[in-house]
């Protein structure tokens, strides 16, 4: 019903932003919840932040708190992840995924659809 791809991942220097985009096909995009998630290797996916079908609820993990910004354009059917102040731990592969769930979520098995992943790669 719903599929996800990825852009905007890159190699940035410590300290620099990287604007991610999530493109949804499908007539359902606004029904769903849109969350971001990181996998760096020989670690877990692990949640990076998330928002509500509406766009008036989000929440961040801790460790990108003040850092990233999630958002969405449910009329241009993309969500995004602004980053700011990258460091080298935030290296991962990004993936962005959506869920028809009531608010937001941080759990991966509440999500349905996934995306291919974009890199992103933080140099020191």
């Amino acid at each position: 019903q719903v599929q996800l791809v990825e852009s905007g991942g890159g190699l940035v220097q410590a300290g620099g932003s990287l604007r991610l985009s999530c493109a949804a096909s499908g007539r359902t995009f606004s029904s769903y919840a849109m969350g971001w998630f990181r996998q760096a290797p020989g670690k877990e996916r692990e949640f990076v932040a998330t928002i509500s079908w509406s766009g008036g609820s989000t929440y961040y993990a801790d460790s990108v708190k003040r850092r990233f910004t999630i958002s969405r354009n449910n009329a241009k059917n993309t969500a995004y992840l602004q980053m700011n102040s990258l460091k080298p731990e935030d290296t991962a592969v990004y993936y962005c995924a959506g869920g028809v769930v009531r608010g937001t979520t941080s759990h991966p098995t509440d999500y349905h659809y996934w995306g291919q992943g974009t890199q992103v790669t933080v140099s020191s």
